[in-house]
């Protein structure tokens, strides 16, 4: 019998990246691999790359380098780049890394296994067109092994939005969103295989208009209703959006639903206008707060996350403040931020950049703020009753870990009569402690 062949993917950045990598393991099974968490072990790595953060094609290639020995050991081994950073740097990379076989964009991957049969071939095929097909249909269907009780499902991709600081629309093109027919026949199969809660996934989720089943162009609101229709799925989740785009029927499906929960985030990115104008958002920081006004007032107890970028270019003092200001008007539950760093052919990319110097004290001061108000935000967590779904054993003996309505991770003891919980499991639970990213709780 052959034995099969084993592939390590190491996935950067997004959860869509999350999503699109076990889309490419599924995809390379059909091919008779099975995934190993050991590179040592892996007859073929994929390294599914993002290009958001920092210097993203250097950290690529600084990795390569790392694997090189592994090569070295075993001359068989096949070493494929994928995601955004293949797509922008495409043939370039088999040009500075001989030992890269295989490249493949973020659009392209359901072409994982002719490639794969090119490069056994000896052949280091490149793949990064935006092609018409749908690759999630023309992906090859595997095995339907069992899944946690979580999942991500990709709805949208792309970005119509150019903000001048961000390189997705040009590594993921403009946007697309899958039918509606084929999500919901997707959500099914997840539900079906033990998965309660799943999170929609998008570089510009809330902007999705996908075909409906009844002929008319659904909104996220719409697909939103659909899924809640399925009787297993207990939660719905959805990100990363655009405040431009939360429109009147999706906020108001965050007062009807009770399975959308009360989470949502929602990047601003800045809390200066002119600020926010360089950046191409358009929108304005007092737009932005009369949104979460609107979507408090349906749902007083949402939990809301944001992104920040400290030091874009022409940011002053007073520019960063607007930003300070902001942050402490809303409150947020947890938010990333980061140093502004150029992409290239970004348009922000030819602006003058603010010393270092003054970067890393600006994203000190926002950080211990956002810090703050998440410590807060945990705290008053603290002798409430919240909705768990369990994910997984914890350390200690009896131990489930989990999370809240509010996405906050809960390590839960005492389960009733002492019996071990198992995973999939939705149960009532009082906080007891908050510590530094997480709760601590009873079953109730």
């Amino acid at each position: 019998m052959t034995q099969p062949r084993k592939l390590f993917i190491k996935t950067y950045g997004c959860q869509m990246n999350v999503y699109d990598s076990e889309r490419m393991a599924e995809a390379l099974g059909v091919n008779g691999y099975v995934t190993t968490d050991r590179a040592d072990d892996a007859d073929m790595i994929l390294l599914n790359t993002c290009h958001i953060r920092e210097k993203a094609a250097e950290k690529v290639y600084s990795e390569l380098g790392r694997l090189r020995p592994l090569k070295d050991l075993n001359p068989d081994l096949r070493i494929g780049i994928a995601g955004c950073v293949a797509q922008a740097e495409g043939e370039e990379i088999l040009r500075r890394a001989p030992v890269v076989d295989l490249v493949v964009g973020p659009q392209t991957y359901h072409r994982l296994p002719e490639m794969e049969i090119a490069m056994r071939g000896g052949a280091r095929p490149v793949d990064t067109d935006f092609p018409q097909e749908d690759k999630f249909e023309h992906l090859p269907k595997g095995p339907r092994a069992r899944r946690g009780p979580t999942a991500f499902l990709t709805v949208q991709e792309g970005c119509d939005k150019f903000c001048a600081f961000c390189v997705v629309p040009y590594t993921r093109g403009s946007e697309v969103s899958r039918p509606a027919e084929r999500l919901l026949r997707e959500a099914r199969d997840l539900v079906d295989r033990g998965v309660r809660e799943i999170t929609l996934l998008g570089q510009n989720v809330n902007g999705y208009h996908g075909a409906g089943t009844d002929g008319k162009t659904w909104t996220l609101a719409r697909l939103v209703r659909e899924l809640a229709e399925i009787p297993d799925l207990w939660r719905i989740r959805y990100t990363t959006s655009h405040p431009n785009d939360m429109t009147d029927d999706l906020i108001a499906a965050h007062g009807d639903l009770d399975k959308l929960m009360p989470y949502l985030h929602l990047p601003v990115q800045s809390g200066s206008d002119a600020i926010l104008k360089a950046m191409n958002r358009k929108h304005t920081a007092a737009d932005y707060l009369r949104l979460l006004d609107r979507l408090r007032a349906v749902r007083p107890d949402l939990a809301l996350s944001g992104d920040f970028i400290v030091g874009f270019p022409g940011e002053t003092d007073q520019d960063f403040e607007d930003t300070l200001k902001l942050v402490r008007e809303v409150g947020y539950h947890s938010a990333f931020s980061f140093k502004y760093s150029a992409r290239p052919g970004t348009p922000a990319a030819e602006r003058p950049v603010l010393p270092d110097s003054v970067l890393d004290a600006r994203l000190h001061t926002l950080q211990s703020l956002i810090t703050e108000q998440q410590r807060a935000a945990q705290e008053a967590m603290v002798g409430r009753e919240v909705s768990v779904l369990f994910e997984k054993p914890g350390r200690m003996p009896g131990q489930m870990v989990g999370k809240t309505e509010y996405l906050h991770a809960v390590h839960v003891t005492g389960q009733p009569g002492g019996s071990q919980a198992e995973p999939g499991t939705l149960q009532r639970v009082r906080i007891t402690a908050s510590s530094t990213n997480s709760l601590a709780g009873e079953a109730l």
